[in-house]
């Protein structure tokens, strides 16, 4: 999997390429928790994503956490297959998705 983490100022958006599963999900989450301090608005870019696995879903539900303490976070450019995952799991009540 590729991440690709733009901060601007208290906005950041991360694009991920790949596979989100039990294998890239730990990197994921290491690259994003130092990146999330000071951020206010947080944007997921899914265009790249391919798959995304309940581990996966683990690391956006804990970034969700994090950001509804003291900013916003949604996910865009969602696949109908991830998105097909987001809603079986019922996190598109969760998530805001555009």
């Amino acid at each position: 999997m590729k991440i690709n983490m733009d901060k601007n100022g208290s906005k950041l958006t991360v694009a991920l390429e790949g596979r989100l599963d039990t294998t890239t999900s730990p990197e994921l989450e290491a690259d994003l928790k130092p990146e999330l301090d000071g951020a206010a608005e947080l944007t997921m870019d899914l265009a790249g994503l391919e798959y995304i696995s309940s581990a996966g879903l683990r690391v956006l539900l804990s970034a969700h956490k994090l950001m509804s303490r003291h900013g916003s976070m949604k996910l865009t450019n969602v696949s109908e297959t991830v998105m097909e995952i987001l809603d079986v799991t019922g996190f598109t009540d969760i998530l805001t998705i555009e």
